[in-house]
């Protein structure tokens, strides 16, 4: 073997020694890793099988001087990875929206406190965290508001400075359900109030306190679907991504349905290779149901029977 320096003088039959990453010396195409070689002092024996590939990478094999990574996009570790190997140390970003949740009810107690007979977990409260930082903005998860007009304005306070404010629960008309009344007596520009779809239709809208204000249904799943079909595009937008609904598909039913009734139906189901599979249960308070499943098959207001091998759209999970 010969030295670095004497590599540009190379001859058939010699070889010089580098380290993984090094450059390759003038004059030679072709790296054998030190396991496939026998060294004996100043020389190497070649062994047999080394492979179809010389060992060598090439310069702008990965990318080239003036190539961009293109945006808008939500930056992931793949993308992180790939500008740090361009050694692009600094990037232009959008700002994480800072979402504000408020849960409403007596009857919730957060998870790991004790809930009394009367009491269930705030669930949803959490699932709904997930899918806000999932989708790139930050949740703030705020104390539960109880069922009085003073705990919940406390709430909204609490709410201060956030881009989002979610409220969950407490936007229907039972006696107990005080966010419409407070959130008016606080100077609500409300957009919309209910929307024809199952499950899911006390949602309202708007804006309160400089924020943008959503008003979601208390049911567990209700809650997580309104959040898939309503709060991410929203959160998408705000993050300078294409504003957009939820991309719909086309798979194929392996099973009959019923005709839909009059509001647009999102039904929890299992998709394979395309072929959708629909949950037995759908009940909106059911979230081990949605938790089984990978996709939410879209039905349209008064849509007719449906048949086995027909097509269906649905929303990926």
């Amino acid at each position: 073997m010969i030295s670095v320096e004497q590599a540009l003088n190379m001859n058939t039959g010699e070889a010089v020694r580098i380290f993984t990453g090094a450059p390759l010396p003038s004059g030679t195409d072709f790296v054998v890793i030190q396991e496939d070689v026998t060294r004996h002092s100043d020389h190497i024996t070649i062994n047999d099988n080394l492979g179809q590939g010389a060992n060598i990478r090439q310069q702008g094999a990965d990318f080239k001087i003036g190539q961009t990574v293109d945006a808008p996009r939500l930056l992931g570790p793949k993308d992180i990875a790939l500008l740090a190997a361009m050694n692009v140390d600094h990037v232009q970003v959008a700002r994480r929206p800072d979402v504000a949740l408020i849960s409403t009810g007596d009857e919730l107690v957060f998870p790991g406190e004790t809930p009394h007979e009367d009491q269930i977990i705030a669930s949803n409260t959490f699932g709904l965290a997930a899918l806000i930082n999932d989708t790139g903005a930050r949740a703030r998860i705020l104390p539960i508001a109880r069922d009085n007009m003073a705990s919940l304005n406390t709430a909204l306070d609490l709410s201060q400075g956030a881009d989002v404010i979610v409220t969950i629960g407490g936007a229907s008309v039972g006696d107990h359900d005080l966010v419409g009344k407070v959130i008016a007596e606080r100077g609500v520009d409300q957009s919309f109030y209910k929307v024809a779809m199952r499950p899911g239709k006390p949602l309202m809208a708007g804006r309160l306190d400089g924020a943008v204000m959503v008003g979601l249904p208390g049911n567990p799943v209700s809650a997580m679907v309104c959040g898939i079909i309503f709060l991410v595009p929203m959160l998408r937008a705000m993050l300078g991504l294409p504003a957009k609904p939820a991309q719909r598909y086309q798979g194929i039913l392996t099973h009959d349905l019923p005709a839909n009734g009059p509001r647009e139906h999102y039904m929890r189901a299992a998709v394979n290779m395309g072929a959708l599979t629909l949950a037995d249960r759908q009940d909106s308070a059911l979230l081990s149901v949605l938790t089984s499943a990978d996709a939410l098959v879209v039905r349209a207001p008064n849509a007719p029977k449906s048949l086995a091998g027909e097509s269906v759209e649905y929303i990926l999970l």
